[in-house]
């Protein structure tokens, strides 16, 4: 009974992605893949604190350095649309960016016929992306191999500055 509640709670809850809260979000409902494998360069910093961000939440990273993030992301079958600094791969999916945790554990739990997850470029306020007070909005995009792509999960800044999500609303 208690698993049927925590199912209800975690499916028809607003996912809420926060700096002050992104380890207390986790899903307690089912067993899922722990481990993730993280593609980074060397010199990049934001790495660092986005697998800082994993670990926080409970995951098992496996650093791997490279010095052709390019053919990485080529080799994975990343869409040139979806790139971001470092990539990630947990259970089959591709992880792009700084996708916080908690989305991460969405698809994990609900494994969607999909590719991965991606937030495109570097915005300020993403797990790792840290840049005190400043915080902008972003989307968390899900894409399949052939370069399609759609919402997963946006967030958008509440008078607080703390992040809230919103319905995915766009199908490219």
């Amino acid at each position: 009974m208690k698993s049927i509640f925590l199912f209800i709670l975690f499916v028809f809850s607003p996912s809420v992605f926060s700096q002050e809260s992104v380890s207390s979000a986790t899903v307690l409902t089912k067993d899922i893949p722990r481990e993730i494998t993280v593609y980074r360069s060397p010199t990049c910093q934001c790495c660092h604190k986005w697998i800082e961000h994993l670990k926080d939440n409970n995951f098992n990273v496996i650093d791997k350095l490279s010095n052709d993030m390019a053919s990485v992301k080529e080799t994975l079958g990343l869409p040139n649309k979806m790139t971001s600094c470092h990539t990630a791969v947990i259970d089959g999916y591709i992880i792009e960016g700084h996708v916080p945790a908690t989305d991460i554990e969405s698809l994990l739990f609900n494994k969607p016929a999909i590719a991965g997850l991606s937030v495109p470029k570097m915005p300020v306020g993403t797990p790792g992306m840290e840049m005190g007070p400043r915080k902008d909005p972003f989307i968390v995009f899900q894409f399949d191999k052939q370069g399609g792509y759609s919402v997963f999960q946006q967030y958008e800044l509440d008078q607080d500055n703390n992040y809230t999500s919103q319905p995915a609303t766009v199908t490219h």
